[in-house]
């Protein structure tokens, strides 16, 4: 039997696989040939959606039922990994590798929130601490926040939708998903073994369409009572600003800093700026863009980063070999070509990289003698881009790692344990790693930003925090 991505029915409402009028295509970034036709809803199916939604909150589901179809789904996303590893290599360009790296992760986000659904709880608490609560016990219950909304973005097509759908359903929470039209299918399919597992219809409905239109209709629906999106500061603040009564929750943007200090053990910093600055083509959040070195050790970094990058395999995600992809389009690659040429123009040096070849692959690029205002280190390149920096010493490293409007994560290599220190506690970021590229996310570890890159933290158990609420319940003892 055909799935519904298959069919292109794929508006998932109320449990029920929709067809529309509209059909939209989803291209391979890689080649560009037809990957899927998909249906392709509008403001009519967001509606009927937060109906659905609606209407599965008023028969709750018990925590341990949440819990039992979490870890059915997540049993089933294990027999079907390799199926979903092709999929996200299809419609993301992620090589295959990684993309089977990335649906492990998504089955322990799927177990971690099971377990947190069964460990959800409230505190019981004694009142006469304040003489008007003599004679009186509160119990405080956590209760569903009600209707969440789910945005992700192309980059983790399945991880990012599991960490969105995943806490909601585990919280109590009806979820519809909006996936990203450009890499929908993995979360379309993650919902197809939801709805096979034996969730109730209306806790997850799935509408691909328009962002604008559908976000639109979350802010302005007073049922709809959390908005989750994951993607640029610049939209995920514009949502803020709109819904100032509804709970946002946003996971950004970075322009992610790496400090490597002179008593560092260089191979171990080169290895994972290599590794983390360009796989997936640099398309993640957290990806290594900013390097601070001593100068004292510049060139001996230097010396071990070329050969590494130079010898990065690019091309076709599906080649098991391949570790640098395409970017999501042609723009995208574009425009990072723009920022690398832009900072040629004005004086940085292009070590290696800095051209379009195999089938218009942007290849891995490594700069040098880049001012903090050029694009390439301020802005969030979202491409295969690494600036490399010498600075004289930790304070001006922390400096110019700090001269930037983003705060998601950073790292530093370095054998002091001072140092360490001083740099975890004067980074201003979510998430400071040390001797571990800045990259790194264990999917049960609080995940998040500061100053324009996000408002919260995710990891199953607190994004369950974020999407419930605290009721009290006070008796008058007899």
């Amino acid at each position: 039997m055909a799935t519904a991505v298959e069919s292109g029915t794929t508006l998932l409402i109320g449990g029920e696989w929709v067809e529309t009028e509209r059909k939209f295509r989803v291209r391979s970034p890689y080649d560009e040939s037809t990957i899927a036709e998909i249906g392709w809803g509008d403001k009519r199916h967001a509606h009927a959606a937060i109906d659905a939604a609606e209407r599965a909150m008023k028969s709750p589901l018990p925590a341990h039922r949440r819990a039992q179809l979490l870890d059915e789904v997540a049993a089933r996303l294990k027999e079907k990994k390799a199926d979903f590893a092709r999929t996200i290599a299809l419609e993301a360009g992620k090589p295959i590798a990684s993309a089977a790296l990335e649906v492990d992760r998504a089955i322990q986000t799927l177990v971690f929130s099971a377990a947190a659904a069964r460990n959800l709880t409230g505190e019981a608490m004694g009142l006469d601490a304040h003489p008007a609560g003599e004679g009186r016990l509160a119990v405080v219950l956590r209760v569903p926040i009600g209707i969440v909304a789910a945005i992700t973005p192309f980059n983790f097509p399945l991880n990012l939708v599991a960490h969105k759908v995943a806490p909601a359903l585990a919280a109590g929470c009806a979820c519809i998903l909006k996936p990203a039209d450009k890499a929908p299918l993995s979360g379309l399919l993650l919902a197809e073994l939801f709805t096979d597992a034996g969730l109730p219809g209306g806790w997850l409905n799935v509408v691909v369409g328009d962002a604008q239109e559908l976000a639109d209709v979350f802010i302005n629906d007073d049922r709809v009572k959390a908005i989750s999106f994951t993607g640029s500061a610049e939209v995920g603040w514009g949502l803020r600003a709109k819904a100032p009564k509804k709970k946002v929750l946003l996971e950004l943007g970075n322009s992610t800093p790496v400090i490597v200090l002179h008593d560092a053990d260089i191979e171990q910093a080169a290895t994972a700026i290599v590794a983390h600055g360009f796989g997936f083509g640099g398309q993640t959040c957290i990806s290594v863009q900013r390097v601070y070195v001593e100068r004292s050790v510049c060139h001996s970094l230097v010396e071990k980063l070329l050969p590494k990058i130079e010898a990065l395999k690019v091309g076709d995600p599906l080649n098991p070999e391949t570790q640098v992809g395409p970017l999501i389009t042609s723009a995208s690659r574009d425009r990072v070509m723009d920022w690398i040429q832009d900072a040629e123009q004005q004086g940085a040096k292009v070590l290696t990289g800095g051209r379009v070849e195999g089938g218009g692959i942007l290849q891995p690029t490594l700069l040098t003698d880049v001012s903090p205002d050029m694009s390439v280190s301020c802005r969030e390149v979202f491409g295969p881009v690494v600036i490399l920096s010498a600075v004289k010493n930790l304070e001006e490293a922390i400096e110019l790692a700090n001269a930037t409007p983003y705060g998601l994560h950073a790292g530093i290599f370095t054998s002091n344990v001072n140092a360490a220190l001083k740099a975890a506690t004067r980074l201003e970021f979510g998430g400071v790693t040390i001797n571990e590229s800045p990259s790194f996310r264990a999917d049960q570890m609080p995940y998040g930003g500061v100053k324009a890159s996000g408002n919260t933290r995710e990891g199953p158990k607190y994004a369950i925090e974020e999407l419930t609420e605290r009721r009290m319940v006070i008796f008058r003892l007899p």
